[in-house]
């Protein structure tokens, strides 16, 4: 009876951890799931919306050329809503912070560097805050949402 209870117990443990490592899919790490090239799909400034790709009338169309490049690590390649395009490095001091350093040309009062809030990162698309204002758009705190393709 000892021996059955033993076997019982076993098979249950074994099964219990075979249908556990089955049930999900693994996800990739922020640092690879960040690694591609972004478009815009809408731009706010300060929660007002002046960009939404295929709108016909953008506040601001200049964010049709907007391109945020994280492809090569740790190269980014940023292409602002004027059409400057910025080149430099990109690291993630967490799983919700992107920061670019050493921009060239460096950014107006940015020291050439630009800090992003992450959030709402899938495969396809993520949400970029940045961390303090944009001199070009007035101060005002710009929210993107990028997708890739």
């Amino acid at each position: 009876m000892r021996t059955n209870s033993l076997i019982s117990f076993l098979l249950s443990f074994v099964l219990t951890g075979f249908l556990a490592s089955c049930g999900g899919k693994k996800v990739a790490p922020v640092s690879e799931r960040i690694a591609k090239v972004w478009t815009a799909q809408r731009a706010e400034e300060n929660s007002t919306t002046v960009y939404t790709r295929g709108g016909t009338s953008n506040a601001k169309p200049g964010y049709s050329a907007f391109k945020l490049d994280l492809s090569n690590p740790p190269v980014a390649r940023y292409n602002a809503f004027d059409g400057n395009l910025f080149v430099g490095q990109y690291s993630l001091t967490s799983d919700t912070r992107l920061v670019l350093t050493n921009l060239n040309p460096a950014p107006s009062e940015s020291g050439g560097t630009l800090e992003f809030d992450i959030s709402d990162l899938t495969d396809n698309s993520v949400v970029l805050t940045r961390i303090s204002g944009d001199r070009k758009t007035g101060g005002t705190i710009n929210k993107y949402t990028l997708s890739n393709p």
